[in-house]
């Protein structure tokens, strides 16, 4: 291989530009020959400079010469190829742009295989040799090719750094170690990297523990997410079967009812209709008796009548009587009562059960709840900003501080809020801008009387009794008066004892249905909380009277 490369031919007969043999060879005017396409470039390349030189003599030429096929060296390379000289064995290819080149290879650079930390320097296969085939070379630490080894020596002493100092965290050389770095703590660089291996492998065992366990979970989650949806398709498919069958039974229902009137209608209307014909052919027979009546009492002739008269017969008794007792006109209404009865206790069996299964089915959760907080550090990573919605506030209501506090005014100091239809109307009562959702809490500062701090849907009513928070199943409250605290909900009122303290706490965790009431001093104590199930989103909400203040305080 090494023969075949250094060959006297090979040398005499390769390009100086491709380093290999010569392709469709040509000659300059200077009598360099050179491979056509590479000549040819080398001057594209060049033609900017408007002038063309040899790339081995530097001979300049104005214009571009002509190059000229030269026909003894292509028969040379014809007769060569022959006697079995070809190009250089693949491998010793050359270098990519992005391979590590040869540091020994004049001229045309090779691919290098390995780097040695000792030399500093990168070889291809053939000049590698020495470090494989040679004892002294055999104690140097061949690594993979590199770009930068020249990282490895000192910037001061020139040497290569075998050392490394703890303290400072840097490679340095011998030299370094007993001058700048002699009281810090030194190592040797292959201590200090069998030391970083046996860090690192640690690391990596640790990481690809954590990747099998979250696997394990990813794959625990992916088998409990077909599960919820097998079970919830099957629950789905179950329930619409029931329903069908409910739905069914229903039409069936309706069906028998439907008929069941139909028959007593054709059976009332056929009786009537009989009674009807009855009386209308007892009509007609009337009629014409009058109509012999009347004849015979028309006639003037005495005899005639007298003689007439007791042939006459006598008048049939009725068949019917002359009056009849029909039932008010009521008809089938009754039924119509009798259906609706069963209707009401029917929508309520369909309204409790809605409420069960919708509860039973809020209840299904597939991760376990996250635990309430516990100390108010806890509570404040939920904090949310509140602002008062300014369109819902009463005319006795004052909003300042950025509709953050609201102050209870007197009849004569009402403001002039334009008319809006979620105002509230008759309580002095106020909501939130923004909707809670989610795991959040706020603060609301007291002062003054009695202060109603509550959560309640948008839809709640504006006007009436209706709208008090806490008076109804759209809100519910805590009213706070010195350390006398009550709870309302839907008209349930829990009287509760605590702690005096200014400032009220609200947690809310919507989606698991928990809001809780809390005292906030130097410990936070939980007043009251409810679990229920929130079917849309909640505003904060606030009533208050006339010489009392809340302000919902900035936590972040």
């Amino acid at each position: 291989m090494e023969q075949q490369e250094n060959h006297p031919a090979r040398q005499i007969l390769s390009c100086s530009i491709c380093m290999d043999l010569l392709k469709d060879p040509v000659t300059n005017v200077c009598g360099h020959s050179y491979c056509k396409s590479c000549i040819n470039t080398h001057w594209d390349n060049g033609e900017e400079r408007g002038s063309y030189s040899c790339p081995q003599c530097r001979q300049t030429f104005t214009p571009r010469p002509v190059l000229v096929k030269n026909t003894l060296l292509a028969d040379s390379l014809e007769e060569l190829k022959k006697t079995g000289l070809q190009a250089a064995p693949a491998d010793y290819c050359d270098a990519g742009p992005e391979d590590v080149v040869c540091d020994v290879c004049p001229g045309r650079k090779r691919k290098a295989l390995k780097s040695c930390l000792v030399c500093l320097a990168s070889y291809c296969e053939k000049h590698l040799q020495p470090h494989l085939q040679s004892t002294p070379f055999k104690k140097h630490k061949l690594v993979e090719p590199s770009e930068k080894l020249q990282e490895n020596i000192c910037s001061r002493h020139y040497e290569v750094m075998k050392m490394f100092c703890r303290t400072d965290q840097q490679c340095i050389c011998n030299l370094c170690s007993v001058d700048e770095h002699k009281d810090h703590d030194t190592v040797s660089a292959a201590a200090e990297w069998t030391e970083r291996q046996r860090e690192l492998g640690l690391r990596r065992q640790t990481i690809q523990q954590r990747v099998q366990d979250r696997e394990k979970d990813v794959k625990l989650l992916q088998q409990e997410e077909d599960a919820v949806n097998g079970s919830a398709d099957k629950t789905v498919e179950d329930s619409e079967e029931i329903f069908t069958e409910l739905i069914r039974l229903l039409e069936k229902r309706s069906f028998d009812v439907e008929q069941q009137i139909i028959s007593q209608q054709e059976t009332e209307v056929s009786r009537v209709r009989e009674i009807q014909e009855r009386l209308e052919h007892e009509i007609t027979e009337l009629k014409k008796k009058d109509h012999e009546l009347k004849q015979l009492s028309d006639t003037e002739d005495h005899n005639q009548l007298l003689h007439n008269y007791p042939s006459l017969s006598p008048l049939s008794e009725s068949t019917h009587s002359s009056s009849f007792r029909i039932r008010p006109l009521r008809n089938f209404e009754d039924v119509t009562a009798a259906v609706s009865q069963v209707r009401g206790p029917l929508q309520d069996i369909l309204s409790e059960t809605r409420n069960t299964i919708l509860q039973i089915v809020s209840q299904v959760d597939v991760l376990l709840p996250q635990p309430e907080p516990e100390t108010r550090a806890d509570f404040l990573k939920y904090s949310q900003e509140i602002t008062l919605d300014l369109n819902t506030a009463h005319t006795s209501v004052l909003l300042s501080e950025g509709n953050r506090k609201l102050t209870g005014m007197d009849e004569e100091q009402c403001q002039s809020y334009s008319d809006h239809p979620e105002r509230f109307t008759n309580w002095p009562q106020v909501l939130s801008r923004e909707s809670v959702t989610g795991r959040c809490y706020w603060e609301v500062e007291i002062r003054g009387g009695a202060v109603c701090v509550a959560v309640a849907y948008k839809n709640i009513s504006r006007t009436g009794g209706e709208c008090i928070f806490g008076l109804n199943d759209k809100s519910w409250s805590l009213s706070c008066y010195g350390n006398s605290y009550i709870f309302y909900y839907d008209r349930i009122r829990i009287v509760l004892s605590g702690p005096q303290s200014s400032r009220v706490g609200v947690y809310l965790d919507h989606s698991a249905g928990v809001l809780s009431f809390y005292k906030v001093s130097d410990t936070m104590t939980l007043l009251h909380r409810v679990r229920t199930i929130f079917t849309r989103p909640l505003y904060a909400g606030v009533r208050l009277y006339y010489g009392s203040t809340a302000e919902f305080c900035k936590l972040k």
